[in-house]
């Protein structure tokens, strides 16, 4: 199993074309690329937000063409040897180039410059996007990522471990058996605890976790724990970031459920839709601020995983509504195979 102690080499690839983040960084850094090109050449600062929308006229369709192109033979590119793959990206840079070039000048006689500047300024900026994703790929290195995931579970584990050691405590003296089959249960949570937490899990998996830690609860809160599941459309196959809801349910236990004296009910709702896998979790507000201060550190811990691990297509969104506080998670519904 790797570790911290022991890096490995970041495999090079090519960025994920599918998504929105490559998008948004693509288009920044060419249009970076067309301003400073455009202040360059041109002598009168007045004339440069003019000649500026004229550069942007020719390169920014070209850049959404070569992304579109790009996003649709994402797959096969994916498994293409990575240097094979910068040649295959580098052609269809060209190419569009060309081709919207002479879509310009059939359709609206814009002369759109020679088939060599084309190319030029294709290969150029292609090539310079492609060396900062292949940068930005070495900072998010394996080694790198796993000392951060690792350093981020190590964030949930001790209130987990207090939380679970609580509830078995309370049972040891009055119900030893049930104490016993809590203690295997918190063995099987731990083993996944200690496990390469780098990857992603299926979320059956992490559904089943859940299960676990709250039954582990459910010993000690008794019947003012009320869990409602609603998984009907879970997508079980879907990979998810490890113990991304196991802390949000703890703090659902902790500050919704805890101080009531009436029972509460923790409701999580899973399912997919559009290509999405949708996480919806509500805990009834019993504590009035304590969500915002004691969710906190879980929220912004689950931000960051989603981060690594989806960039700008994992989203996570906190509020209250109707006397509840909401978590709400967005994923890309990715299955293992997929690139």
């Amino acid at each position: 199993m790797a570790s911290i102690n022991q890096p490995q080499r970041t495999p090079d690839r090519l960025p994920d074309f599918l998504n929105i983040g490559v998008w948004l960084r693509t288009v920044l850094l060419v249009t970076a690329m067309s301003l400073a090109a455009t202040v360059l050449v041109t002598r009168n600062w007045t004339e440069i937000p003019e000649e500026f929308s004229i550069v942007s006229l020719h390169v920014q369709p070209v850049a959404v063409l070569t992304l579109a192109v790009l996003a649709l033979f994402a797959r096969p590119l994916g498994r293409l040897p990575y240097r094979a793959g910068l040649l295959a990206v580098l052609v269809v840079t060209q190419l569009a180039a060309l081709a919207f070039g002479d879509f310009m000048e059939r359709a609206f006689s814009v002369d759109a410059g020679t088939a060599d500047r084309q190319i030029f300024f294709a290969l150029a900026t292609g090539s310079a996007v492609l060396f900062y994703f292949h940068l930005r790929g070495r900072a998010l290195s394996p080694a790198l990522t796993e000392a951060r995931l690792q350093a981020l579970q190590a964030r949930i584990r001790p209130h987990f471990l207090f939380n679970s050691l609580n509830a078995v405590l309370s049972l040891i003296r009055t119900q030893p058996r049930r104490a016993e089959a809590a203690l295997e249960d918190m063995a099987d949570l731990f083993r996944v605890l200690m496990a390469d937490n780098r990857d992603l899990t299926p979320l059956e998996q992490e559904v089943s976790l859940c299960r676990q830690y709250l039954d582990i609860e459910q010993l000690r809160l008794g019947e003012r724990l009320q869990v409602e599941w609603h998984v009907d459309r879970m997508p079980r196959d879907a990979l998810v970031p490890p113990l991304i809801l196991q802390p949000l349910l703890e703090n659902a236990v902790y500050h919704g459920v805890e101080p009531s004296t009436a029972p509460a009910t923790i409701t999580i709702n899973i399912f997919q839709s559009r290509g999405d896998v949708h996480v919806v979790l509500k805990n009834p507000v019993t504590v009035k601020g304590g969500h915002q201060s004691g969710n906190r550190m879980a929220l912004e811990n689950i931000r960051e995983r989603l981060a690594l691990h989806f960039d700008e297509e994992g989203r996570l969104e906190a509020r209250m509504q109707e006397g509840e506080y909401q978590v709400r998670i967005r994923i890309p519904y990715r299955r293992e195979g997929d690139s």
